[in-house]
């Protein structure tokens, strides 16, 4: 998806906008809602988050969140990322991923040893 996204701009020979690093989402301690597959309203804190420059894609950023459901206090874990908007209302701002996340071994390797350091499992 980020290497599709940078040949595109490039074949347009337009720039891939790098974000700047302050501006990064953070997520943590915040409410969010998700749908089930019944439509059912689920509702869930970010306790935690890495977030991580993908290394050959700097348009895109992969975030792995530790959640706690609201209705059982159960742990769990979600993968998703971000990607630069080039759309008009989100251009050049971090925007949720909407696709399947696709991420080289070495990152995954590379946020699976800072859950750990950070006593995730």
């Amino acid at each position: 998806m980020g290497i599709h996204n940078r040949r595109s701009a490039s074949r347009h020979g337009e720039k891939t906008k790098v974000v700047e690093p302050d501006k990064r989402p953070n997520n943590i301690d915040k409410r969010r809602c998700i749908k089930t597959i019944c439509g059912d309203e689920c509702y869930f804190i970010i306790e935690d988050e890495i977030l991580h420059n993908q290394h050959d894609a700097h348009n895109k950023l992969i975030a792995f969140q530790r959640i706690k459901f609201e209705a059982d206090n159960r742990i769990e874990y979600r993968l998703g990322y971000y990607m630069v908007g080039v759309k008009p209302g989100a251009k050049g701002r971090w925007v949720w991923g909407q696709f399947c996340l696709t991420l080289p071994e070495k990152d995954l390797k590379i946020i699976l040893k800072k859950a750990e350091r950070k006593g995730w499992f």
